[in-house]
């Protein structure tokens, strides 16, 4: 597993599950210029961050960074610059790994790009609506970045803390179809196939 570094944002390869050192990931939905792996290590090779914010994507590794450094962690996990896409194997190993990622993970942290509204959608009756219209809550992969971690924390467009799973999970179990047992951590294996599926209809891997 390769993890990023919140201070120097150089990339460091650990070596089996009982190696690794507490992190923070990241779950957000692709947009247009993300920042590659080839990108940092790019960047960490000149020994400069001249050029991060030319890319769109720089913005969600900036943050997810300095949450992550405020959290008391110095690594975390970001998928668009922590695996090399170039290689197929890797790409392959890192799909298999992903659920046991987001689920060893300290903190997780759910960039919603689309929610412009920085208060908690329990407090704001206009909220909600918002959230719930999130294109996070429609993609295939965030299912189990939501499912998988224990603490998973919601962010705004403006990198605002909006909520933790725990604290919106009424309304997460409203817009997704799963239980509040299950969002709080209950035995994936007790859930049945049935239920499973009925998660993923509707979400699109593409």
């Amino acid at each position: 597993m390769r993890l990023l570094n919140n201070i120097t944002w150089k990339l460091k390869e650990f070596m089996g599950d009982d190696n690794l050192p507490p992190y923070a990931i990241l779950s957000h939905t692709w947009g247009d210029d993300e920042v590659t792996c080839q990108d940092i290590t790019s960047w960490s090779v000149q020994r400069t961050k001249a050029g991060y914010s030319k890319a769109k994507g720089y913005s969600k590794i900036k943050y997810c960074c300095t949450q992550a450094f405020e959290d008391g962690l110095e690594w975390s996990w970001i998928d668009t610059c922590c695996i090399d896409k170039t290689s197929s194997a890797e790409l392959s190993e890192a799909i298999n790994s992903m659920f046991r990622w987001y689920q060893k993970a300290c903190m997780c942290y759910a960039y919603l790009a689309d929610v412009l509204k920085d208060t908690n959608p329990n407090e704001d009756p206009l909220v909600p609506e918002e959230f719930s219209r999130s294109r996070w809550f429609t993609r295939g992969w965030t299912l189990q970045e939501l499912v998988a971690p224990k603490n998973v924390v919601f962010y705004s467009r403006s990198w605002k803390n909006i909520g933790t799973k725990e604290q919106l999970c009424n309304t997460i179990s409203t817009i997704t179809g799963i239980d509040i047992d299950t969002l709080l951590g209950e035995d994936l294996t007790v859930v049945s196939v049935a239920n499973k599926m009925s998660w993923a209809s509707g979400r699109r891997t593409t």
